[in-house]
């Protein structure tokens, strides 16, 4: 009879092993996929994960990688920080948006005035925008206990309206004709998050991943509150009786990720998407959960899985193109991802066993 059984410890060589045997079933799983829908499996991968990198056009989708990998990875830090502690922020989508309608509707506000000051300006009330969003599950959480996962969530189809609001109402551009969204930011440069080099994908939002990466590791290698925080995590017991103040930690932790979720929104919306629209947000605040989890909460494997979730991003849009793979394809993909790291995440803890199980 096989059988589950409980590791004396958790098995180091799963833990790390698990991401690569999760990409490699995705790759098999997903070929299936493809093949029932009438697609050559092989060439879908190819084109997935080969083509954006060396294919033909490459020279324009490489510089892709840091605008799509970008808000993924910034996202990513910050939820790792909580899911380390046992802190379950899921809503970071809506502190995305929130932190895009903060930043350019303060932009907005002085067009179209010139300043070097307007972009900074902006960047601080997206970072403003997140935090404050994220500031209402944790007070919750901290003054009646209420389940942070659920709060966090509902409230991104809360921001969602909001997004659709400002989109019809007080962001839409006076000069768009009736058409819902508001001017576009990349045509007016105080406001603009333009490429620092030229063609290159490196804008602002680049920069602030990097130093959210290097944050992130001091945080957590070098610092007492990153001690806390893993502590928190792994014997909840044992950080009550060493200091920990766990109210503290769900605020920062969930003040931080929502602050980094908004400046994600806020480079994105300044920048790559370039307006406040109705269909704004793409999903990056879920995506970066898969990212999170993939990279194993580690800011040096979170760019690592951010610029994957980003290459199938890239490639799925080019296999949509060239082979008609449907765009739920792609998202069943990448869902694929995380279903299979949480199902191989099992024999980190687990073994399994044969024969028949012991009756006392």
């Amino acid at each position: 009879m096989l059988r589950l059984e409980k590791r004396p410890q958790p098995s180091r060589l799963f833990a790390y092993a698990t991401p690569v045997l999760a990409v490699l079933a995705t790759f098999f799983f997903g070929g299936l996929l493809f093949a029932a829908l009438g697609k050559d499996p092989v060439e879908s991968i190819i084109t997935i994960f080969w083509e954006p990198l060396f294919g033909e056009f490459s020279f324009f989708y490489r510089p892709q990688l840091l605008i799509k990998g970008a808000p993924l990875v910034l996202i990513a830090i910050g939820l790792s920080l909580g899911f380390k502690a046992g802190i379950w922020n899921i809503g970071a989508e809506g502190q995305y948006i929130m932190g895009a309608l903060f930043g350019a509707g303060v932009g907005l506000a002085f067009y179209p005035a010139e300043s070097v000051l307007i972009f900074p300006a902006m960047v601080l009330a997206g970072a403003f925008g997140g935090w404050i969003w994220a500031m209402i599950p944790a007070l919750l959480k901290v003054k009646f206990g209420t389940n942070e996962i659920l709060v966090s969530l509902m409230l991104v189809y809360v921001a969602e309206q909001f997004l659709a609001s400002m989109s019809l109402g007080l962001l839409r551009n006076p000069e768009g004709m009736g058409f819902p969204g508001s001017r576009n930011l990349q045509q007016y440069p105080s406001a603009h998050n333009a490429d620092l080099i030229a063609n290159t994908g490196m804008h602002w939002g680049v920069v602030a991943a990097m130093i959210a990466v290097i944050f992130a590791y001091v945080l957590l290698a070098r610092h007492r509150l990153g001690f806390a925080i893993r502590v928190t995590g792994e014997a909840p017991r044992a950080a009550r009786f060493s200091g920990v103040n766990p109210k503290r930690l769900i605020i920062f932790c969930l003040g931080t990720s929502g602050m980094l979720a908004g400046l994600a929104g806020l480079y994105e919306v300044s920048g790559p998407a370039g307006q406040v629209g109705i269909d704004f947000n793409a999903g990056y605040g879920f995506t970066a959960i898969i990212v999170a989890f993939l990279g194993r909460l580690h800011p040096v494997g979170i760019v690592l899985a951010g610029l994957l979730m980003a290459l199938t991003y890239i490639g799925g849009d080019i296999a949509q193109g060239q082979l008609g793979l449907p765009a739920a394809a792609i998202q069943v993909f990448q869902g694929m991802l995380l279903f299979f790291l949480l199902a191989l995440d099992l024999f980190t803890n687990y073994r399994l066993r044969f024969g028949r199980t012991e009756v006392a």
